[in-house]
């Protein structure tokens, strides 16, 4: 037996280490060698941390939150092993280990950080058992790969209802979320954000979660931040959105950032993110809110949020000449929506390009893209100087611009995304954003390292929405 696991650790390493002389990422390759040697490798190593597990899976902010909850449990002193890069399959997760472990299966950490893809949530839970789960939010995504919302909702909960022990840490404000207290027995703590300038009493139609979860009735809101997430209530049976024990206040938009108060159950707290945006706040909240759990001093944590430096890909800052250049993954509506609000708020002229691939990766379906807000674009094209549309489906991106209303004649098509992010890095703009699906993230992130300088992680301080 641990000549099985001594092999597969070996595998596994020795195939990270090809990955990285080829050039690849090697996040995922490594855990899948490891697996194929020995299946119960997970399992094996999983029981190493000494303090335990934590999770973060939901739709969006799992990278971000688990590496900003990373710099809060090693700023307390912490030894930690995560999947920073954001490979949340179960080959991820087993790369991770093993990356970390010695060839006899011993791993030198107290906490294990992981974030996990939905859909892969039961599989990972089965094989390695988190003390703390931690859920984001929940919104449309990939729906040929995921199956519809309710679909990812009822498995999540299927297997938390399957656990035991386990604490929750909900995002009070998404009622799809803040229901798998009731729905699953575990006990929880919410994080939330209190009303404020952004919040809006008014409709919107990226909304998912119109219904009440338990009786079925619409769902009143006193106010919302953006798609589902505010404070609902229920006229029907009264379910309502959860008195938060973590609650930001008093949020402040800055050019460095964003300021809040964060009140908490024993005080208030000065929190400072630099990077901007709704996401970045709930992502910091629900890491912050961790951190409590684990007894972290709370002016530690937001110290150490303090410094937080986006994942690659996630408002990743370059510049070209003396031209600034952000690359951002957009992987479904409410995401998608959630950056052009950001682009569009970024002061002075600009280019802004866009890659649509269409692989098992980024979800082969992609009429998600007729439900993202690109009207806005229409009402604003005056404030660009031409849109770029590439990837293996940079046609079907250009109609949608199209029919979006935005003048043809500053669209255009370049399939080859070396010479669609040469076009755009060339182009009149004084900035550009560079807004990518998955797979052509990390080409695109390559090309742009080549061309252009590596800036400040949060120069424009906006918000990463995967």
């Amino acid at each position: 037996m641990g000549l099985r696991l001594s092999a597969a650790i070996l595998a596994g390493k020795l195939t990270a280490l090809v990955s990285r002389v080829m050039g690849w990422k090697g996040s995922s390759l490594p855990g899948l060698v490891a697996r194929k040697v020995y299946p119960r490798v997970l399992k094996k190593l999983g029981t190493e941390p000494r303090k335990g597990v934590i999770i973060v899976t939901g739709t969006n902010g799992k990278t971000t939150t688990n590496n900003m909850l990373a710099r809060i449990v090693t700023g307390a002193g912490y030894k930690i092993l995560h999947n920073s890069e954001g490979a949340n399959l179960i080959t991820g997760v087993t790369t991770g280990f093993v990356k970390a472990a010695s060839v006899f299966g011993r791993i030198n950490c107290d906490y294990a950080l992981l974030e996990v893809d939905e859909a892969s949530f039961p599989k990972v839970v089965r094989e390695v058992k988190p003390q703390i789960v931690i859920i984001t939010n929940f919104f449309r995504d990939q729906l040929d790969r995921y199956g519809e919302l309710d679909t990812t909702i009822t498995i999540v909960k299927k297997t938390l209802t399957e656990l035991k022990g386990v604490h929750l840490v909900l995002n009070a404000d998404d009622p799809l979320v803040a229901q798998f207290q009731r729905k699953t027995g575990l006990t929880a703590t919410f994080y939330g954000l209190a009303g404020n300038e952004r919040s809006s009493t008014a409709g919107s139609y990226t909304r998912e979660a119109k219904f009440c979860p338990f009786c079925g009735e619409a769902l009143q809101y006193a106010y919302y931040h953006y798609s589902q997430l505010g404070a609902f209530d229920c006229p029907g049976c009264g379910y309502k959105r959860p008195s938060p024990e973590v609650e930001a206040e008093q949020v402040k938009a800055l050019l460095a950032g964003t300021d809040c108060k964060v009140r908490h159950t024993t005080g208030s707290t000065a929190l400072h993110i630099p990077t901007g945006g709704f996401y970045n706040i709930y992502n910091a909240l629900a890491a912050f809110t961790t951190g409590l759990l684990l007894k972290i001093n709370p002016t530690q944590a937001a110290e150490s949020l303090r410094g937080y430096a986006p994942a690659i890909g996630r408002m990743e800052s370059f510049i070209y000449g003396e031209k600034p250049v952000l690359l951002n993954l957009v992987k479904n509506p409410t995401g998608f929506n959630e950056s052009l609000a950001a682009v569009l708020a970024a002061p002075g002229d600009k280019d802004l390009f866009i890659a649509i691939n269409d692989n098992d990766a980024d979800g082969r379906d992609i009429s998600w893209l007729w439900d993202v807000d690109f009207e806005i674009l229409e009402k604003n094209h005056y404030g660009f100087t031409g849109f770029i549309c590439s990837g293996k489906r940079a046609e079907e991106m250009a109609v949608r611009l199209k029919y979006a209303g935005v003048p043809t004649n500053k669209i255009s098509i370049t399939g080859d995304l070396e010479a669609a992010v040469n076009e755009v890095l060339e182009a009149r703009g004084g900035a550009a954003y560079l807004l990518s699906t998955y797979t052509a993230l990390w080409t695109v992130q390559k090309i742009l390292l080549k061309q252009a300088e590596k800036g400040e992680s949060n120069a424009h301080h906006m918000p990463s929405v995967s």
